[in-house]
């Protein structure tokens, strides 16, 4: 039983990257934003939606989806967010768009996505 609370508490502890992600089209040359607070996991999730035609929060990127495939798209971390050295802090948002901002202004053809 102790083995079980141990891991719940070390899950809990857990700390996973948070970033930028990109979801390039190779065709349109045009990229979509991701913040991100669980690179992975939102990388699973959204390459899911789209796949299924369920992703709904930005139509240009379910259309392009639809239209080239998974194949027809490059997905990149851009950047990578460090977390801050006080364990209070638990709410990285704004740091994530501000993130966002400076990453958007390396590239031509762009949209925010999330």
């Amino acid at each position: 039983m102790s083995d079980k609370k141990e891991l719940k508490e070390q899950y809990k502890q857990m700390k996973p990257d948070m970033g930028i992600i990109m979801f390039k089209c190779k065709a349109s040359q045009k990229a979509y934003l991701v913040c991100s607070k669980n690179i992975k996991g939102d990388i699973n999730s959204l390459t899911f939606q789209l796949n299924l035609g369920s992703y709904n929060i930005c139509n240009n990127l379910q259309n392009d989806w639809k239209k080239y495939g998974e194949n027809g798209f490059e997905i990149t971390v851009l950047e990578l967010l460090q977390y801050d050295k006080d364990e209070l802090k638990t709410d990285y948002s704004n740091d994530l768009k501000l993130l966002r901002d400076l990453c958007s202004e390396k590239l031509n053809n762009f949209e925010y996505v999330k």
